[in-house]
């Protein structure tokens, strides 16, 4: 099987406007173009442990809130991995990391089902997270997951075990469910032809 899984996606609402490209089977590079600093960190660490290349170009209602361009971030993520992964022939599906971070410990497992549901358990505070005169709304996390796994059409669970600090908790999350999401996509030598389900179909 030809390991040049790309998708583009196109999301232009009235709240946001994204333009994302992700390659499946890349080596972890990032390009982003994205006005909410500590969401363009936990990014690139997803593209760089789910060795995804990803490319993103944002903008959004920031005046309102970054709830919806989080979101929606989301969706189009979600939507172009499940769109790079076509019929899902050959892959393993599932996939689970345990990610260390100084003091945190995050868990994440993801079944790429064709069922979307998010379990996520994350402790946080809610409190913003703040940087000069730049700050991260952290209740908007969930928001992200909740709506790349509807998306994508996947299980996913995430979960922290342990931690103090807030910005490991969600950078921990992210790089935990880029590993689990990268071997839960990879190709099976054992099996390269088929689809990993019962049913014929993971839709």
């Amino acid at each position: 099987m030809a390991m040049n899984r790309r998708a583009e996606i196109k999301r232009t609402t009235k709240e946001t406007d994204i333009r994302l490209t992700l390659g499946l089977d890349g080596a972890g590079s990032a390009a982003l173009a994205y006005p909410i600093g500590f969401m363009a960190h936990v990014l690139a660490a997803f593209a760089c442990h789910g060795l995804f290349d990803l490319d993103i170009a944002a903008s959004g209602d920031l005046e309102v809130d970054q709830h919806h361009l989080v979101e929606d971030t989301g969706i189009a993520l979600g939507q172009a991995f499940a769109k790079a992964l076509g019929e899902r022939r050959g892959i393993r599906r599932i996939g689970s990391c345990l990610f260390p971070m100084d003091e945190t410990l995050a868990r994440a497992a993801v079944d790429i089902s064709g069922r979307p549901y998010l379990f996520f358990r994350g402790g946080l505070s809610n409190l913003p997270l703040v940087s000069g005169s730049a700050s991260f709304q952290t209740d908007t996390v969930e928001d992200f997951w909740r709506g790349f796994a509807s998306a994508a059409g996947i299980t996913l669970h995430l979960e922290i075990l342990r931690g103090r600090s807030d910005h490991h908790k969600i950078e921990a999350l992210f790089k935990a469910a880029s590993r689990a999401l990268r071997d839960a996509a990879a190709l099976d030598s054992a099996s390269p032809d088929t689809i990993p389900s019962t049913k014929g179909v993971l839709a």
